[in-house]
């Protein structure tokens, strides 16, 4: 058995958790709790296995996560308050 690495992030617009698994293409997807993004995410990536025409040995290996900085303008920093409120 082969262990997988999700991104997993919250969006407060439609109130989903989204995952998606690196290098995997179509494994993607949401679920209301985290329970159910895993569950979610196993059959999707299942699902993308099987289709996949490479063999599974040629997937791509996760390396890790790097976090970037920016500079955000004070009107959008005013926009996504505003916009959290709603």
């Amino acid at each position: 058995m082969r262990s997988f690495v999700a991104y997993v992030e919250w969006d407060p617009e439609t109130k989903l958790f989204s995952g998606i698994i690196p290098g995997i293409p179509g494994a993607h997807t949401q679920g209301a709790s985290l329970d159910e993004l895993r569950e979610n995410l196993k059959e999707v990536l299942e699902l993308c296995l099987e289709e996949y025409e490479v063999s599974t040995e040629n997937l791509p290996t996760f390396i890790g996560l790097q976090q970037m900085g920016c500079l955000i303008s004070l009107e959008l920093l005013r926009r996504s308050t505003y916009i959290g409120k709603m």
